[in-house]
């Protein structure tokens, strides 16, 4: 194998080993919603409601919060969602698919058609009504079901789609994180937004200074989200700014790793045993440490923290998050729920909205010379991964949460929600079977 393989295989190797997580946790998801839409259509259905209606108390001295379960799922637990998310947007910003302009320009054209043309949609089909404050929620992409659905079709699917899908998912996060601060705010209290603000410097500065134990930054981020939380501004708006003041330099660099390593591993051999005792003597045992504490410092705090925490967002947090907002009770007929204006929108904005918006968008930015389709990828892959980007879910739900709250229309949003990201998936998983059929 050559040098520039291997470096290829180093680069690559990671991300089949997220997509194909995230793929895992995409059947996860979808078995949590299956389980949360009988649970709430079932003869237990209150023991459903009651159970995310449970009140959690922690306090510390005279200080209390008091909260139901549904809300520390979605503004607690969340918040280490959108932390996860920060560190994503912040790894492919300087190393990743966003890292240059001539890189990014196609995902991030595709991901603004994405989320502005399902949006248009909506607000055509509900304006002037009540459901106008949900014009947010079609404008998401469920990254975990959307890769979900292509691991479906095996080594047929060519990296850079993959690459391709899940940094349009990322754009389209952060476009989703900035719609959240700006648009679905309640009344703010300036006063606790400063404290935010204060935290927030507290933690840029441990990052300048270079402060890189994990504790300061769990002690200041835990600050900030409180901060936040009474501020007006959706605590989870914290996370991601948390993410982007965590270090992400190494203390050495690939080379000086490389010979230490190499030094450590030598001198471990040395000093081996030459009977055949399990147990290793004290210079090994040095050795070892000092192997250990090399990789510590060439691993960034970034992926050290990313890497412990995706498989508990993924394995945990989401399929909670799910079996918590999935539970649409359906009594007043799912006939009458997807004819509402309100799912409506949603269905249209996420089916012919994500489609339609992706798929010309990424086209215009390649005919007007910004930016150039992927090598592997034709167009029909680009249109079949468009209706994967239909696939909303997790944030889809989370805006409409924050768009309708116990409106009697939130409901019918998630009736929406669900109806447009099943067919999205099978649709899209159909469109890209039949482009591998015909490739081969």
């Amino acid at each position: 194998m050559s040098s520039q393989e291997s470096l290829t295989g180093q680069i690559i190797r990671p991300f089949q080993k997220f997509a194909k997580t995230e793929a895992s946790g995409g059947i996860l998801l979808l078995l949590c919603t299956a389980a949360a839409l009988v649970w709430a259509n079932s003869p237990w259905a209150s023991s459903y409601i009651n159970l995310w209606q449970t009140k959690l108390t922690v306090g510390l001295g005279s200080f209390i919060l008091s909260k139901p379960l549904l809300l520390w799922i979605n503004d607690g637990l969340m918040t280490v969602f959108f932390f996860v998310v920060g560190l994503e947007i912040k790894r492919e910003l300087l190393v990743g698919e966003l890292a240059s302009a001539k890189q990014a320009a196609f995902p991030i054209a595709a991901a603004l058609g994405g989320m502005l043309v399902p949006a248009g949609i909506y607000i055509a089909v509900n304006a002037g009504t009540e459901g106008m404050p949900g014009w947010g929620i079609p404008m998401a992409t469920d990254i975990a079901f959307a890769l979900g659905v292509l691991a479906l079709l095996g080594a047929r699917v060519p990296l850079a789609l993959k690459v391709f899908l899940t940094a349009l998912a990322i754009v389209d996060d952060i476009g989703a994180v900035l719609v959240i601060a700006l648009f679905y705010t309640v009344e703010i209290s300036w006063i606790s937004l400063a404290l935010g603000g204060g935290f927030l410097i507290a933690l840029v500065a441990a990052n300048l200074i270079g402060v890189r134990h994990p504790l300061v930054y769990t002690l200041l981020g835990a600050c900030l989200w409180l901060a936040f939380l009474n501020s007006g501004v959706h605590a989870t708006v914290a996370g991601v700014l948390l993410a982007f003041t965590i270090p992400a330099r190494s203390r050495i660099d690939m080379g000086e790793f490389l010979s230490l390593g190499r030094a450590t591993l030598n001198e471990f051999e040395r000093v081996a045993r030459t009977d055949s005792s399990m147990l290793i003597n004290e210079e090994q045992q040095a050795a070892i440490q000092a192997l250990k504490s090399a990789c510590e410092r060439v691993e960034t705090p970034l992926q050290r923290i990313e890497h412990a925490l995706h498989s508990w967002v993924t394995f945990a947090i989401m399929p909670v998050f799910a079996l918590a907002n999935a539970g649409v009770v359906l009594d007043g007929g799912l006939t009458v729920a997807l004819t509402h204006s309100v799912s409506l929108g949603v269905m249209a904005g996420l089916i012919a909205g994500k489609q339609i918006g992706i798929t010309l968008f990424a086209w215009l930015a390649v005919r007007s010379g910004l930016a150039t389709i992927p090598g592997a990828v034709t167009w029909r892959h680009i249109y079949g991964a468009s209706w994967l980007g239909g696939i909303g879910f997790t944030m889809s739900l989370f805006i409409a949460g924050l768009a309708f709250g116990d409106s009697p229309l939130l409901p019918v949003a998630k009736v929406g929600i669900l109806s447009a990201s099943l067919l999205a998936g099978v649709v899209g998983w159909i469109i890209l079977t039949g482009a591998y059929a015909k490739d081969s």
